[in-house]
C-alpha cells in the first residue's frame, strides 16, 4: 500500500513537473508583440459559431493604442441600449518589462475595480487572472484568437466554472481611405484569396492594389469576379501595378496590348494603373530615356482615354544619372501631367538617399498616390519620418495612400495589421 502511494507521489511529481515545463515552454517569446492583435475595433457575433456579424450587434469593443504605439492600450466596451451604445467598462492594458506579463487595471459601469495579470501562448491563446482590490479572485478570462480578426473570450470563476463567453469579430472604420498593396501577402493570397480578403476588410483597409494581371486575370478570377470578391469584403479593387516592356515593340503592338489591359481592369472597376522600369541601369543615353518617356506618354494618353489614371511607380535606379542628368528628373519633365502621374515609393527614395518632399515642392500635383513602406514593419524602424513627409501630402497631390510591407518581424498577417495601425492611428490623425 505504502509502496503504491509513493509510486502514485512520484508518478504526480513527474506529471507537475512535465506541465509545469510544457507550459513554459508554450508561453510566447513576444508579449509585446502579441498584445498588437489586440488593437482595433470589435464587436460581439450573434452567437459563438457565427462567422460573420449580424445587422445590430448588441456589443462593442474598441481598444486603442496610447502611450508609445502597441505598450499601453485602452480598452473600452459598450453595450446598446435603446439605439446607444453605454459605456460598460474601461481598462488600461499594457506589457511590463519587469515581470514579462501583460497587466491590466479597470473598472466597471458599477464601480468595480480590478487588476489583471496574463500572459499570451503560442497557441494563440491569451489568459489573464482578475482579482478585486482585496486580492480576491473574481475570474480568469481566456482569449482565443482564431484568426486576426476573431477572437473568443470565456470567463471562469476559480474552480473553472464557466461565467460567459462571447465571440468578437473585428470591423475597424474605413474612414481615412487606407490602401494596401498586396505583394504584402503574395503567400496568403496565392493560398487563399478570398480569406486573406477577409481579413484585410476587417482590418480596416478600404481598397486594395494587385500586381498579378497575367492573361486577363487576377489571382485565376476574371476581372468581374476579382472586383465582386474584394467588394464582398468592403474594399474596392482600386489600382493594379501592370507590366509590359515596350523596348523592340511597335506602337501598334503597344497600343494592342494596352488597350486589352485596359480593358480587362475597367471590368474590374479599378481608378489607376500603374508600372515600373527594371531595366534603368542599363540606360546609358538620354535618347534611350526618350524612348520610355515617350511610351507613357502614349499608354498614359490611352488610360485617360477610358477615364483612368496612369502612374509610374519608382525604386531606387531612378535616381541615377544618365548625361548628368536624374533619371526620375527627366521623366518627370518629359511626361505629360495631362497623361501621366507618379507613385512615389517612399522606402525606396530613402534608400536613394532622397527626400521625398524636395519632389513634392518642385514639381507639385504630380504624386497622387505614395507607396508607404519601411525597413520592417510601418513605422517600426525610426527610419523614415513618414510624419514629415505626410505634412506634404496636399503639395504632392496624394490621392491614394498604399500600405506595403515586405520585410516581416512578425507572421505576414500580423505585420500588414501593424501596418494599418501605424497609419490609422499615428501617421492619418
Amino acid at each position: 500500500m505504502l509502496h503504491s502511494k509513493i509510486v502514485h507521489f512520484l508518478l504526480l511529481s513527474i506529471f507537475i513537473s512535465q506541465s509545469l515545463f510544457i507550459n513554459a515552454q508554450d508561453k510566447s517569446e513576444n508579449q509585446l508583440q502579441e498584445l498588437s492583435r489586440y488593437i482595433g475595433t470589435w464587436y460581439g457575433a450573434d452567437n459563438i459559431n457565427d462567422d460573420d456579424l449580424g445587422t445590430n450587434p448588441k456589443v462593442k469593443m474598441t481598444v486603442e493604442p496610447t502611450i508609445g504605439f502597441t505598450n499601453g492600450l485602452q480598452v473600452e466596451v459598450f453595450e446598446s441600449r435603446k439605439n446607444e451604445w453605454k459605456t460598460t467598462l474601461v481598462e488600461l492594458i499594457s506589457y511590463d518589462v519587469v515581470t514579462d506579463k501583460i497587466i491590466a487595471k479597470g473598472i466597471n459601469n458599477k464601480n468595480e475595480c480590478f487588476i489583471g495579470k496574463g500572459e499570451f501562448y503560442e497557441n494563440n491563446s491569451w489568459i489573464m487572472k482578475d482579482e478585486n482590490l482585496n486580492g480576491e479572485h473574481i475570474s480568469t478570462v481566456n482569449f482565443n484568437f482564431l484568426s486576426s480578426s476573431e477572437v473568443v473570450l470565456k470567463g471562469t470563476d476559480s474552480a473553472g466554472k464557466e461565467l460567459w463567453e462571447i465571440k468578437y469579430i473585428k470591423k475597424n472604420k474605413k474612414n481615412k481611405n487606407i490602401g494596401i498593396q498586396l505583394v504584402s501577402v503574395k503567400e496568403l493570397m496565392d493560398k487563399n484569396p478570398e480569406n486573406t480578403l477577409k481579413q484585410l476588410g476587417r482590418m480596416g483597409y478600404s481598397y486594395i492594389e494587385t500586381f498579378v494581371y497575367k492573361e486577363g486575370k487576377f489571382y485565376g478570377y476574371s476581372p468581374k469576379e476579382f472586383r465582386d470578391v474584394v467588394e464582398k469584403n468592403g474594399m474596392r479593387f482600386l489600382g493594379s501595378m501592370t507590366f509590359y516592356n515596350p523596348v523592340n515593340k511597335s506602337e501598334k503592338e503597344i497600343e494592342k496590348w494596352w488597350s486589352k489591359t485596359i480593358l480587362d481592369h475597367k471590368k474590374a472597376g479599378v481608378a489607376y494603373l500603374s508600372t515600373s522600369n527594371n531595366n534603368l541601369k542599363n540606360i546609358k543615353s538620354l535618347s534611350e530615356l526618350k524612348v520610355f518617356t515617350d511610351y507613357y506618354n502614349l499608354v498614359g494618353k490611352l488610360c485617360e482615354k477610358a477615364g483612368l489614371k496612369f502612374l509610374f511607380h519608382n525604386h531606387k535606379d531612378e535616381f541615377l544619372e544618365v548625361e548628368g542628368k536624374i533619371i526620375y528628373d527627366y521623366f518627370l519633365e518629359n511626361t505629360n501631367s495631362k497623361y501621366v502621374s507618379f507613385q512615389s515609393d517612399l522606402y525606396w527614395m530613402h534608400v536613394a538617399g532622397v527626400n521625398p518632399v524636395d519632389y513634392f515642392e518642385k514639381y507639385p500635383k504630380r504624386f497622387i498616390s505614395w507607396h508607404v513602406k519601411d525597413y520592417k514593419e510601418l513605422g517600426q524602424s525610426g527610419k523614415i519620418d513618414f510624419n514629415k513627409i505626410f505634412l506634404s501630402a496636399e503639395k504632392a497631390g496624394l490621392k491614394y495612400i498604399i500600405a506595403e510591407v515586405e520585410d516581416y518581424t512578425y507572421p505576414t498577417i500580423t505585420s500588414v495589421g501593424l501596418a494599418w495601425d501605424y497609419m490609422y492611428y499615428k501617421l492619418l490623425k
